[in-house]
C-alpha cells in the first residue's frame, strides 16, 4: 500500500447468488485513494457503485480480493456512511442523532455536547437541535447526516448520492456546506453521483465506471482551484469538454449494456 493512499483497493470481486444463477456486481477493481482527496464514483444504473461502498462500509462482504483503509488514530471509526435517505434514527432529536455515534463510543459528555453543537452550527441546525425527523425536511435531514458523519471524526467518508432525492436549490446549498466542512476536516471521501456538475463541481478526481458488471474505465483528475463556484464551473471552456467526457461515457455504457 502507498504511504500516501487512505483507501487501497485490490481487485475487488463481488457476486450475488441467487437461486440457479449469479450476478456480478463489481469486477477486479483495483483503486488507491490518497489522503484527504475527494473522488467521485459515476456510472450508470446497476453498475455497482453502492456495492462497492457497502463493502468498504463493512455492509457487504467481497467475494474475492481485498483491500485497506489506513488507520491514523486506533479510537477512530474507519468510516461514516451517508445514505440517499432514510439515514437518521425517527425516534432520535435532531442533537441526538448528531451525537448518536460519539455517544455509542463512550466519549465524555462535555466533549459530545461540544462537538455536536459545532457540527450542528456548521450545518445552519442549531435552532432545530430539539425538533424529530418527521419535523424536518428532506434537505434538513440530510444535513443532520453530514453532521453526525463528521461529527464522530471517521477515518474516511462515504457517500451514497446523498443529495439525489433534493431539488437543484437545496442540493447547491448542501454541496457548499459540504464542501465548507471538508475543506475544514479535510477528510477522505469516496462520493456516489449521477449528477456530472456535481462531480466536477466536488471532486479531486472523478472515476468513470463500466456497466455491470462494475469496472472503473477511466479516470479525470480535476486540477481547479478551491473554493470553486459552480457558475465559474459552467462557463469554463475545459469544464464543458470534460462535462462532455463524462457524458458521452455514460451514454456509450448504458447503449453498450443494451445490446
Amino acid at each position: 500500500m502507498d504511504q500516501s493512499s487512505k483507501i487501497s483497493i485490490r481487485e475487488l470481486t463481488k457476486v450475488f447468488y441467487k437461486k440457479q444463477h449469479s450476478v456480478t456486481a463489481i469486477e477486479k477493481i483495483s483503486l488507491e485513494i490518497k489522503e484527504g482527496e475527494f473522488v467521485c464514483l459515476v456510472g450508470p444504473s446497476g453498475c455497482g457503485k453502492t456495492t462497492l461502498l457497502r463493502i468498504l462500509a463493512g455492509l457487504e462482504t467481497q467475494s474475492t480480493g481485498d483491500f485497506t483503509i489506513q488507520q491514523s488514530k486506533k479510537d477512530r471509526p474507519s468510516q461514516s456512511m451517508v445514505f440517499q435517505e432514510k439515514g437518521i434514527l425517527p425516534w432520535l432529536t435532531v442533537e441526538e442523532n448528531v451525537a448518536f455515534g460519539l455517544a455509542m463510543r463512550h466519549l465524555p459528555k462535555a466533549f459530545v455536547k461540544e462537538r455536536t453543537s459545532y457540527f450542528l452550527n456548521k450545518v445552519g441546525l442549531e435552532k432545530f437541535a430539539n425538533m424529530y425527523p418527521k419535523e424536518l425536511s428532506g434537505g434538513m435531514k440530510q444535513r443532520v447526516s453530514i453532521a453526525r458523519a463528521f461529527a464522530n471524526d471517521p477515518e474516511i467518508l462515504l457517500m451514497d448520492e446523498p443529495f439525489g432525492a433534493l431539488d437543484e436549490q437545496n442540493k447547491y446549498i448542501l454541496q457548499e456546506e459540504l464542501l465548507s466542512i471538508w475543506s475544514e476536516t479535510k477528510k477522505t471521501v469516496l462520493f456516489i453521483t449521477h449528477s456530472i456538475d456535481e462531480a466536477l463541481y466536488l471532486s479531486d478526481r472523478v472515476l468513470l465506471m463500466s456497466a455491470q458488471p462494475g469496472r472503473i474505465i477511466a479516470q479525470m483528475k480535476l486540477d481547479l482551484p478551491r473554493p470553486r463556484k459552480l457558475e465559474d464551473l459552467r462557463s469554463d471552456p475545459k469544464m464543458a469538454e470534460k462535462f462532455l467526457e463524462i457524458w458521452q461515457h455514460l451514454q456509450s455504457e448504458v447503449q453498450g449494456s443494451r445490446k
